[in-house]
């Protein structure tokens, strides 16, 4: 099942985030619940997950912005994709992303934006069978 995250799923999602992310260090569950309040106070923020019944197997998390161009029409950024090791392959992401673009159409983005590193190949070919395409190039700038 997708559907939004709770607070109840914290721990959940820190171990996918653990995944992808495995060289950062762990967050304290005091500041994990800090920032998932300030996520969860965030209009047009919404955090998916996959449900399986006994575990959180996948999540994606969007934020929807408001916009000056495109008649007013807003857009969405996607981030922090990742579905558990153990489950990848099965149609989860998939599921996912047909909720992402769902909640795009019910609030009118003109876009869904997502971002996603130059040697992820499997993945671009993923984001391409969603019907996602590679039509800009993306810059970062990272700070520590």
């Amino acid at each position: 099942m997708i559907r939004p995250a709770t607070e109840t799923d914290l721990p959940g999602l820190l171990g996918l985030y653990a995944e992808l992310h495995p060289d950062d260090p762990p967050l304290s569950a005091e500041r994990g619940v800090a920032i998932w309040r300030r996520i969860a106070d965030q209009p047009g923020r919404e955090i998916l997950v996959a449900d399986s019944g006994d575990a959180i197997i996948g999540t994606v998390d969007c934020s929807i912005h408001a916009n000056l161009t495109r008649s007013g029409r807003p857009f969405m950024l996607v981030e922090n994709v990742v579905v558990a090791a153990a489950r990848r392959r099965t149609g989860v992401a998939s599921r996912l992303f047909e909720a992402v673009v769902d909640l795009a159409l019910r609030e009118d983005c003109y876009k869904v934006q997502l971002i996603s590193r130059s040697d992820r190949a499997d993945a671009h070919a993923f984001y391409r069978s969603c019907g996602f395409d590679a039509v800009a190039e993306g810059y970062r700038r990272y700070f520590r």
